[in-house]
């Protein structure tokens, strides 16, 4: 395969990849949404959530995600302008994203929206590219933040109700 050809091929792997983070939440598709990452990976939300990013479990990091996007009524996370540095087996995916969360409540909007950028580190491996290392860049935001909060609590008394 020519140098042009696998660089568009490696291009459109990782397109799929990364789309497949937004499926995998917004359908809440667990296991598509845990295929994409490596066994041991470095998530970095610190601009969203203020705490330090931390390396963990790829299961540990899609079960934490579990524990609160259920929670909405419904999420949309639209991904554009992708920037892909490619290095053999390795890669850097840079790509801004608009994420929305929607959960009607009587304590102000029903909904808040994330704006900035994702800078994702991939690497391919013998079951293909998989995500290593995230970070989150928020630089916007607008709605009410607490939804997140009430989406949390939803999806506990949920699991204490079954």
């Amino acid at each position: 395969m020519s140098d042009d050809l696998k660089y568009l091929r490696d291009r459109a792997d990782l397109t799929d990849l990364i789309n497949k983070y937004a499926t995998g939440i917004d359908t809440r598709d667990w296991a598509l949404y845990r295929s994409i990452f490596a066994d041991e990976v470095e998530m970095d939300f610190s601009s969203y959530s203020g705490q330090p990013g931390s390396r963990m479990t790829g299961d540990a990091w899609a079960a934490g995600v579990q524990m609160m996007l259920p929670g909405f009524d419904a999420t949309q996370h639209l991904f554009a302008n992708m920037v892909f540095d490619i290095k053999g087996d390795e890669a850097t995916v840079t790509v801004y994203m608009q994420a929305e969360h929607f959960l009607p409540n009587s304590l102000g909007d029903a909904s808040h929206t994330l704006g900035g950028y994702y800078t994702h580190r991939v690497k391919r491996g013998a079951d293909g590219w998989k995500i290593h290392a995230t970070t989150l860049n928020v630089t916007w935001s607008r709605g009410n933040r607490h939804v997140y909060e009430l989406a949390r609590q939803r999806v506990a008394e949920r699991a204490a109700a079954k």
